[in-house]
């Protein structure tokens, strides 16, 4: 008898919307023929799950068990560890698959006991489920650094547009002197001039030598622009004296944030390094240390898991699905179920490759020639890169850029 088991819980409509720190779990055991053997909760605790794996394997009676999960990090790391680490098979379904999958089951109402027996059966009758593997240590360390970094960029984002919008209130003609997200000049002077009155007050001179103090470059010329902005505004709006604290308080958490961004990428690029696919990765034209650790993070840094790059391509949502009905034939639209992080990692660096690799830039003219938008031609790239970057890993050569052959006149 084969028994199919589901470690569930409430499920999230999106697949990145994972319930993470989860205290308990709800199991369902079923058999070949769909019927209910074990439907329990469980603490998210290792001498609880432990007894659970041993109740579940006491209960097949030495026949194989295939458990079934779904969610690959978060609160089921612990479950799948001791899953992988005992031998055990895994398998991984969606969230959003399983919320589809309910509405074909009887009744409207939902549950812990409905969702694992929902995930229980689709595993008993799918096919196409992949299989969760713990990853290496690297692969895990880089999922958990790059995870860090895009928030702190969150974070960073979110700063600067609010003090992009409180300076508009109250001083909007130095708000458009600088472009905050890339100028670090700008923020040191907001740290300690933020009104006109103030940056009049110090003139440009004596603000030049504060800027040069402070080790920021074209001092006068940033002073320049910021006196220059003073002078176009004479009026002091209500609220200004708060508004300026505020925004002095911004610069300074945008500097930081700067500063632990720049920390971080260090972290990533010295771990990333350290992996065996590292040099192979980084030959890649467009693929520096960053986006090499978040190909790592978000592959488990296996490529045998995927079987094939066409399978790598659809869980990277470079793989075109069909959507005909009727007499439409032929209507390709990207699959609903990708990993947007392994998506951005292809975009961002065909994006690079299409300006600076010949070979990249010449597959990209060609696509435009032939009739496609930017856009289109740059998800062809990326996918063409995929099946290069494939066949490195997997012959473990490094990428040698060659010159597009040159026309030929015949005359």
């Amino acid at each position: 008898m084969e028994l199919r088991q589901h470690r569930g819980g409430r499920q999230p409509h999106q697949e990145d919307q994972a319930a993470a720190g989860k205290a308990e779990h709800h199991c369902v055991v079923i058999d070949t023929d769909a019927k209910r053997k074990l439907s329990r909760r469980v603490a998210n605790d290792e001498t609880a799950l432990f007894q659970l794996i041993s109740d579940v394997l006491e209960l097949s009676d030495g026949e194989p068990v295939t458990w079934a999960i779904d969610l690959n990090a978060g609160g089921a790391a612990l479950m799948i560890a001791l899953l992988t680490d005992n031998g055990q098979r895994v398998l991984y379904i969606p969230g959003r698959t399983v919320h589809h999958a309910s509405g074909s089951y009887r009744g409207d109402g939902k549950t812990d006991a409905k969702d694992a027996f929902v995930i229980a059966d689709q595993a008993r009758m799918r096919r196409d489920l992949q299989e969760v593997h713990r990853g290496d240590d690297i692969a895990v360390d880089l999922r958990i650094l790059t995870s860090r970094r895009l928030d702190l960029a969150a974070d960073r984002t979110r700063a600067i547009n609010r003090l992009r919008a409180q300076m508009l209130e109250y001083f909007p003609a130095l708000e458009r002197a600088f472009d905050y997200k890339t100028s670090k000049a700008s923020l040191v002077l907001l740290t300690g001039y933020q009104t006109p009155a103030a940056l009049r007050r110090i003139g440009k001179n004596r603000l030049a030598t504060w800027l040069k103090n402070r080790k920021v470059r074209n001092s006068q010329l940033v002073a320049a622009t910021a006196v220059q902005a003073a002078e176009a505004q004479h009026t002091a709006v209500a609220g200004e004296k708060l508004a300026a604290a505020v925004v002095a308080k911004l610069a300074r958490e945008v500097m930081a944030l700067d500063e632990e961004i720049a920390e971080t990428d260090a972290l990533i690029e010295g771990r990333f390094r350290d992996h065996p696919h590292a040099e192979v990765i980084l030959s890649m034209p467009g693929l520096g240390p960053v986006l090499g650790a978040e190909f790592t993070a978000h592959t488990g840094g296996d490529m045998s898991v995927f079987g094939s790059s066409d399978r790598l391509a659809g869980v990277a949502g470079l793989a075109p699905v069909p959507k005909d009905s009727g007499r439409i034939s032929g209507n390709m639209r990207r699959p609903r179920r990708y990993c947007r992080r392994l998506l951005r990692v292809f975009y961002m660096s065909s994006m690079v490759a299409a300006r600076c690799c010949p070979t990249s830039k010449a597959f990209y003219d060609r696509k435009r020639a032939e009739g496609k938008a930017h856009r289109q031609a740059i998800i062809a790239l990326a996918r063409r890169r995929l099946n290069v970057l494939w066949a490195l890993i997997r012959d473990g050569r490094t990428f040698e850029i060659t010159a597009p052959p040159s026309p030929v006149a015949l005359g």
